[in-house]
């Protein structure tokens, strides 16, 4: 009598020992939930949820949207280990029923405890917007003409004013920027510096763009008119005395470019393709610094007496020993005056970039607004450095043979948002006035403004 007693004793207290185990398993916490995205959505949008657990080696995760009394399942799955992050496209083309409106995401999430036994949960939701009606927009400007190789500019209207917007080219974006940049007063429009590259096709599709971020996008296209271009086709011929002046001291300078310094040929090859393809992204990704305002005014200046040895867009052929052993397009107009020749700014902007650059030697970059550049290099020394405000004409440095350059002389080009542009253009008053000036004061500029006196802006 007395064992079964006490068995029973062992059995009531397993059982409120169970009990109490099963209590506190409940008292823990779920995981963690962070609902990172999104906060608007419209025909696209990304959910992004972080679940933390420390401990768990698995958890279920359920998501749904609530809206004007409806609940719509976005899913509903298993993660392995005690973290896991789970995104997902979300918005009108995966919840077709969503309307525009405010809206609840709702997740929740469970882990297992007490060796399986019983789950914890937790929950947590946040309010976001559906944007399903996109942007207006519409072109102001008349009279678009593209020389191939050449660049172009766009007045244009956006509403709402603070929509993302600019200008495609075929496969290549240019953003625009607030009017009042270049001395417009309505807020609404919106100006944008455009190209046809040299190696793009003529009849490359163009259009203005305008996206929210909610990813509805609203285009419209625009009347132009290309002009075709014959660019000049030329050869290099390299030398060992070339290859070894110039190669072992651009390696020396591009720790990142793995060539031997001994083998001169290969190594060359090596500078003239990749370390140029690294170099040219450097200065396409300056684009993104640049002013929201124009910063020049009137016609660019070339270099003054100069001698063109090399024009935009020829297409290099170089020869060693007779034979072709590589081909390159020069981007940009060779000038030769006298040897260390004094560089001047070819108009007003920010110094952006002045330090060594691969092929290139010795580099100044200057920021003229809106994403309109120009670089100057192979200098032998510089006079200006970064961050510097400069005016035209001013001093910049002196001319040289750094980098790739078989003699003295300057290397000069155009760029617009990174992509570079037949300098000529720029040099032309007359392309000023009709594809700049015209179109902003058909828009509204007054008749005594000038875009660098409009907006004086910093970057």
């Amino acid at each position: 009598m007395r064992i079964v007693r006490w068995f029973f004793g062992l059995l009531v207290l397993a059982a409120l020992g169970a009990g109490a185990a099963y209590y506190y398993a409940g008292t823990m916490d779920g995981p963690a939930i962070t609902i990172n995205q999104p906060t608007v959505v419209g025909q696209s949008g990304t959910l992004d949820v972080t679940l933390d657990a420390p401990g768990a080696e698995f958890m279920t995760v359920s998501v749904e949207v609530e809206q004007k009394g409806k609940t719509f399942a976005v899913l509903d799955i298993g993660a392995t280990g005690d973290h896991s992050q789970i995104t997902r496209p979300i918005g009108k083309k995966t919840l077709p029923e969503l309307e525009s409106g405010p809206a609840t995401l709702r997740v929740r999430a469970s882990r297992p405890v007490l060796f399986g036994i019983r789950q914890v949960s937790s929950e947590s939701s946040r309010e976001f917007q559906v944007r399903l009606t996109p942007p207006r927009v519409g072109v102001v400007s008349t009279h678009h003409y593209v020389n191939q190789g050449g660049a172009e500019m766009i007045v244009y209207r956006v509403t709402p004013a603070d929509a993302e917007s600019g200008v495609r080219v075929g496969d290549v974006t240019y953003p625009g920027f607030p009017g009042k940049g270049a001395g417009l007063s309505d807020p609404e429009l919106k100006v944008a510096f455009f190209a046809l590259l040299y190696n793009q096709a003529t009849d490359a599709p163009m259009e203005v763009f305008a996206s929210d971020s909610a990813g509805n996008e609203a285009r419209a296209q625009f009347e132009h008119r290309v002009f075709p271009k014959k660019f000049r086709n030329s050869t290099i011929p390299l030398d060992d005395k070339f290859l070894a002046r110039v190669v072992p001291s651009i390696l020396q300078s591009s720790p990142d470019l793995k060539a031997s310094a001994t083998d001169l040929l290969p190594a060359f090859l090596k500078i003239n393709n990749d370390l140029r393809r690294m170099n040219n992204d450097t200065i396409a990704a300056l684009a993104k610094k640049t002013a929201p305002a124009i910063l020049w005014e009137a016609a660019f200046q070339p270099l003054g007496n100069a001698q063109v040895e090399s024009s935009f867009a020829d297409f290099r052929t170089y020869l060693y020993g007779g034979k072709d052993v590589d081909r390159q397009v020069h981007l940009g107009f060779d000038l030769a005056k006298t040897a260390n020749a004094p560089v001047t700014a070819a108009n007003h902007g920010t110094v952006l970039f002045a330090r060594e650059l691969g092929i290139y030697g010795n580099t100044v970059i200057v920021d003229h607004g809106m994403g309109v550049q120009s670089l100057y290099a192979h200098l032998s020394s510089f006079a200006v450095k970064e961050g510097d405000e400069i005016t035209k004409a001013q001093v910049l440095g002196a001319s040289g043979q750094t980098g790739l350059a078989g003699g003295d002389h300057l290397h000069f080009s155009m760029m617009v948002n990174g992509q570079f542009v037949n300098a000529t253009e720029w040099w032309d008053a007359h392309w000023i006035e009709d594809r700049v000036m015209r179109k902003l004061r058909d828009a509204g500029l007054p008749a005594e403004g000038a875009p660098a006196k409009a907006a004086p802006a910093k970057p």
